[in-house]
């Protein structure tokens, strides 16, 4: 009788163990998060201006911003690249500057009043450099194309009209910057920091 009643409940005690899987919640299998592709930034340098257009920018700005006093004026500015000569005509005469020469450690910036004891004149904004050690920065030539030894060969100036100038936002950074990188490109030699 006993193992009838244990045969009769087997079945039943086995039958959950038995019986189907009971249904488990689903597992998420979460993926590691997915960064969004990006692009890859590739940073072109800025092309360093030519010979011919920083000449062109220093040619142009001479002559917009030239004084107009019948004395500093800059008629005219040329630059053979063959000699590296910067040629600025005034009404005196001409002064042909060798960029290779000048030493671009040395520029300074400086305003002066050129006017005398019977003309009042615009004050010039007036840039100079010396030449590199055993050199000539400049050649100047009076009207009549004959060398002017009255100035001094070690020192090369560009002039502007100090008002003119002032209107334009950065002016002698930009054109130090400008007579700088010409003057390296003609054989130069290239800014130091010194200090």
């Amino acid at each position: 009788m006993r193992f009838a009643r244990l045969c009769a409940l087997a079945p039943l005690a086995f039958l959950p163990a038995c019986g189907p899987v009971p249904p488990q919640p689903e597992q998420v299998v979460q993926a590691a998060p997915v960064a969004p592709k990006v692009k890859p930034v590739h940073h072109t340098a800025k092309a360093e201006p030519t010979q011919q257009e920083l000449f062109d920018y220093v040619r142009g700005e001479l002559l917009a911003l030239s004084p107009s006093d019948g004395i500093n004026d800059n008629l005219e500015v040329a630059f053979d690249p063959a000699t590296s000569v910067l040629s600025i005509t005034q009404p005196d005469g001409r002064c042909d500057i060798f960029l290779g020469a000048v030493d671009t450690n040395s520029m300074i910036w400086e305003v002066f009043d050129p006017s005398d004891t019977y003309h009042t004149r615009d004050k010039v904004l007036r840039v100079t450099l010396t030449s590199l050690s055993g050199k000539k920065a400049r050649t100047c030539y009076d009207s009549h194309n004959q060398v002017d030894k009255s100035l001094a060969a070690n020192r090369a100036r560009l002039l502007f009209s100090e008002s003119k100038s002032n209107a334009v936002p950065n002016f002698t950074a930009s054109m130090g910057k400008a007579i700088k990188k010409l003057a390296v490109l003609a054989g130069g030699s290239p800014e130091k920091d010194i200090f």
